[in-house]
């Protein structure tokens, strides 16, 4: 039986695992159960092959054999950026799951060849290091923790443990489509380096997780109110990898121009959708809006020193500046 990481994170917890019946995350099934992990599936049918909701048909069944909850949904068409659509979608699915069902974690299926297909795909478009190592093991969601227990273990050993325990699995012809860029990187240059570098790419990769973490130890997140980060930068050159970091876990990948942009100007919107403002030592970062504000809260921003751009985010979301600034300095001292 494969090793299964951060099981004791995930014993006692409500775990929902998503769940597509191809190989990855069919290993991760049966690795639960052969763990004694408790854990539920969710499901998202696409329509887009035949065989999408035979998949369906056997994720519920399987439930059902092991007395578990499978939550399932179908989505609607897309015209256009189907895997760009499609994943907001499925992730939207499954926060709304997790918070009408109160599950702790959202368990998913990365597996090493996912890791460095990532790799390669970032590398190709210009990134740093915390972009090029882009699946963590563990990552605190609004809510939630979102693990992936496979990073460790390539595609092969997965295909390897369901066929050696005849554990049944379904083959999703469109991962062989050119029609995908993930599946272009992925024949021509992931894969067949893992076939022959598999121990060394896991070594790598522990590696360069290590390094990431000490890189973001250069800063500190002193409050974060929903898409709110107020964070204290320890030099001022960590305060490019703070904004990388925290805009990529609100689901937006900086470009080079962008990163080069953050580290000339002290404020500024990126993309028309994120205000960024550096004072003094703190990094604020927060959905740019443009709305009226009563001049009294304006005023009040004013005196707890709130940067402009913030300011219609905490109006919005009903957030007191001068108490706002009171927890800053509290976390500061």
């Amino acid at each position: 039986m494969l090793p299964l990481s951060h099981r004791s994170l995930l014993e006692g917890q409500k775990n929902l695992l998503a769940f597509s019946a191809g190989v990855d995350s069919s290993a991760l099934f049966f690795l639960l159960l052969a763990h004694d992990i408790p854990f539920d599936i969710a499901i998202v049918d696409y329509g887009l092959r035949a065989q999408s909701n035979k998949e369906v048909a056997h994720a519920k069944s399987l439930a059902k054999q092991y007395n578990i909850t499978c939550h399932s949904t179908t989505a609607p068409t897309f015209k256009s950026h189907f895997e760009q659509y499609a994943r907001a979608f499925r992730y939207r699915f499954f926060e709304e799951t997790i918070r009408e069902y109160g599950y702790d974690t959202l368990l998913t299926a990365h597996q090493l060849n996912d890791q460095l297909e990532w790799l390669f795909m970032r590398l190709s478009k210009g990134a740093g290091l915390s972009e090029l190592v882009g699946l963590e093991p563990v990552t605190q969601k609004q809510g939630y923790a979102l693990v992936r227990p496979l990073l460790e273990h390539s595609k092969d050993a997965l295909l390897s443990y369901l066929e050696k325990n005849s554990y049944p699995y379904f083959t999703d012809e469109s991962n062989s489509s050119d029609a995908y860029e993930r599946n272009r990187f992925r024949k021509a240059f992931s894969d067949p380096f893992i076939a022959q570098h598999k121990e060394g790419v896991a070594r790598s990769f522990g590696y360069l997780h290590q390094d990431k973490a000490a890189l973001e130890e250069r800063f500190e997140t002193l409050y974060t109110h929903k898409q709110l980060h107020i964070i204290r930068l320890q030099t001022p050159e960590s305060k490019v990898k703070a904004a990388d970091l925290k805009l990529k876990k609100l689901g937006y990948l900086l470009s080079a121009a962008q990163r080069s942009k953050i580290a000339k100007e002290r404020s500024l919107v990126i993309g028309g959708i994120w205000a960024i403002e550096e004072q003094g030592a703190l990094l604020f970062i927060a959905p740019y809006l443009t709305i009226d504000m009563p001049k009294a809260f304006k005023e009040q921003c004013r005196i707890a020193k709130i940067p402009t751009k913030i300011r219609p985010y905490l109006y919005m979301e009903g957030v007191d500046a001068q108490t706002l600034n009171n927890k800053i300095l509290i976390a500061n001292f």
